[in-house]
């Protein structure tokens, strides 16, 4: 740990226009607590930022003392890249604040703010863009990294409806990336996490939903969950973009395992209850709870699921078919589940997001149909080998199936190849960006694109 001047210390806390916290100091242990309790770092400083001044700042603070930099934004990485050991967070959960142009159809989010910020002040004009499916996510980190969401098949990922970002480079400084302006930058934060700086701001295009949408699940007993696994391959594949469809193996508040088939549909009521009509027919489900919802009670539906509190566990693979095998093993595994809260949850892609060209953005997999990811949640400590060998298992069985690389906001500590897949294609463009705008690597706490200077 670099052992900071305490001058220097009280000099940078003179200049925020937010709060420096440090060990011992109110507040300190709430806000360096992350998403997932298996995480528990603690950073020598915390720069609680008012706005992009103090990321500022905190940046050239950290460069001058060559500190290990974490950035905060919701804290939801699964591997807790927000936070650190001995190093400096910058913490941009004091900046949430939302502004919705209902005219222009935007949104300008700050990079603090989480998902259920931007669905509440957009759905006030019957509004909303791509925006994950937990509320407490923070909006940076799934922009970043690309962003799947319900509104994805219709309307792309969040990364594709970005109209502009505020960025705060490695040198302190603030930039502006759009279409028009430092377009490399802009290409570069659309899928390519946060390796290039501090977002401080977005720009989203928002699009007509709600307020109201059809939306729901269909649960199936694990003894039928073959048979409606591959009901849910061939409907949800052949789905119309205004429906996302997603198939989760979880067990029931009752005790009981399940599978469970998760739908939001956005478009015409009439028509999506056409669509929605074989879910109803098929099988002899054990509860169909599909109908009028509002928009943002499906965006918070999956919270339940993940919670802040427990530990959290993951490993994933993206997929371009579930074949009869791959269906066999899932249900199988299943079966074994050490943890009554964990999950095997098939997340659809396809429609908007296969009709961007892989170089348009820097995210690579543009023909996945399926982020296919087993999640182990769990409370005790002493149960850790357990839950993250159930996961590790379940990977190792999937990876004959697997298209190679996984979505970036998935990885946790799975190494640098891995890291290489996930971005694809765009890897060597993205090392150049990265040797222009970070060449010292000062922001590494995230999918980490190494430089090659």
């Amino acid at each position: 740990m670099t052992v900071v001047d305490e001058a220097e210390v009280r000099a940078l806390s003179s200049r925020l226009g937010g709060e420096l916290l440090l060990p011992g100091h109110d507040g300190y242990e709430e806000v360096r607590r992350v998403w997932n309790r298996m995480i528990d770092k603690r950073p020598a400083l915390i720069v609680r930022c008012a706005g992009p001044g103090d990321v500022c700042e905190a940046v050239r603070f950290g460069q001058e003392n060559d500190l290990l930099v974490s950035v905060r934004g919701g804290g939801h990485n699964i591997a807790g890249k927000a936070t650190c050991d001995g190093g400096l967070m910058i913490d941009l959960s004091g900046m949430r604040r939302v502004h919705v142009d209902p005219v222009e159809r935007m949104a300008r989010v700050e990079g603090g703010a989480l998902l259920g910020d931007l669905d509440r002040e957009a759905q006030v004009f019957g509004l909303a863009t791509t925006a994950g499916v937990v509320t407490h996510t923070g909006v940076g980190g799934l922009t970043l990294g690309g962003g799947v969401g319900r509104l994805a098949r219709k309307y792309g990922l969040a990364c594709d409806n970005l109209l502009a970002v505020e960025v705060v480079t490695a040198s302190g400084e603030v930039v502006r990336a759009s279409a028009r302006e430092n377009e490399d930058l802009f290409w570069g934060v659309r899928g390519g996490g946060g390796n290039f700086g501090v977002a401080t701001a977005f720009e989203f295009r928002l699009h007509p939903v709600g307020p109201d949408v059809l939306g729901g699940v269909v649960v199936h007993r694990l003894k039928e969950a073959r048979a409606a696994l591959e009901f849910y391959h061939e409907y949800s594949r052949t789905a119309p973009d205004e429906l996302s469809a997603d198939g989760i193996f979880l067990t029931s508040p009752d005790g009981e395992p399940a599978f469970v088939i998760s739908v939001c549909y956005v478009g015409p009521i009439d028509e999506g209850e056409r669509v929605l009509q074989p879910l109803s027919r098929f099988g002899a489900p054990l509860s169909h709870e599909i109908g009028h919802l509002a928009y943002t009670d499906v965006q918070a539906a999956a919270d339940a699921f993940f919670p802040i509190g427990p530990c959290f566990y993951w490993k994933s693979h993206f997929l371009k078919d579930i074949s009869d095998d791959a269906l066999e093993l899932t249900v199988d595994h299943f079966a074994k589940v050490p943890s009554p809260r964990s999950l095997l949850i098939f997340q659809q892609f396809g429609g908007a997001v296969g009709r961007v060209t892989r170089s348009d953005t820097a995210f690579w997999h543009r023909d996945v149909q399926w982020d296919n990811f087993a999640v182990s949640v769990w409370t005790d400590p002493g149960e850790s080998e357990a839950q993250k060998g159930w996961v590790r298992e379940w990977w190792d069985l999937m990876t004959p199936f697997s298209m190679g690389g996984e979505y970036v906001n998935n990885l946790g500590e799975e190494g640098e190849d891995r890291v290489v897949a996930s971005y694809g294609g765009n890897y060597e463009r993205l090392v150049t960006l990265k040797n222009k705008y970070d060449p010292t690597n000062f922001f590494r706490l995230n999918a980490n694109i190494a430089p090659s200077m």
